[in-house]
């Protein structure tokens, strides 16, 4: 998971609250359901952190301000020899679920040709709620290092599949769980954080 101090809305994203708890916190919940492995948190140099489970791994950006491609880097290098294949989100998903999670790691492990697969939902691709190869450390270190640092840029070097919003809706998990796709939601200010609040009260 890729962390960061960014933020529009007057808080950190990681301390929002969310149903009870903080948005930090409901999304490490929803890996731990969601996957067998480790599950890492990347956080800017000397970032605070809401409380987290003790079996979740937190590690720093070796520099502040290089963005998600850095952030990636980090986790999947701390992932290489542990795992093949990671599920890579933001902190800002509140909606994101299990039954999701799943279907976009499943359809990548399924492709063995792909380096990655990027959700597209709403008109748009999701890279910050999509599934890597661990293999991609090293490219992705090489791209930070060259100053690539836009996460879309990178990916159009890369084998990526796209899973469209019919494709994630053919998984009958996803479509009962989701059927709006709403796990691609995220919260970029405070409209938006007001906005998911509404729709998390019904």
């Amino acid at each position: 998971m890729v962390g960061g101090r960014s933020t529009r809305m007057g808080a950190p994203k990681a301390w929002l609250g969310w149903r009870g708890s903080t948005l930090l916190e409901t999304t490490c919940a929803v890996l731990l359901s969601a996957v067998d492995g480790p599950v890492l948190v990347v956080r800017s140099p000397g970032q605070s952190l809401p409380p987290l489970p003790a079996s979740v791994e937190v590690y720093e950006d070796p520099q502040e301000g290089l963005g998600p491609v850095q952030g990636l880097a980090v986790g999947l290098r701390m992932l290489a020899d542990r795992a093949d294949v990671a599920f890579v989100c933001s902190t800002d998903l509140p909606f994101l679920g299990v039954s999701f999670v799943r279907c976009v790691l499943r359809e990548l492990r399924q492709n063995p040709d792909s380096e990655a697969v990027v959700p597209v939902a709403g008109g748009r691709a999701h890279p910050l709620a999509a599934a890597y190869r661990s293999s991609l450390a090293g490219p992705a270190e090489a791209a930070v290092a060259s100053g690539e640092l836009r996460l879309l840029t990178f990916l159009a070097a890369r084998r990526v599949r796209h899973l469209g919003s019919d494709e994630l809706l053919r998984d009958p998990e996803v479509a009962a769980s989701d059927p709006s796709l709403l796990s691609v939601t995220n919260v970029n200010d405070q409209r938006d954080y007001a906005r998911a609040l509404r729709v998390s009260r019904g």
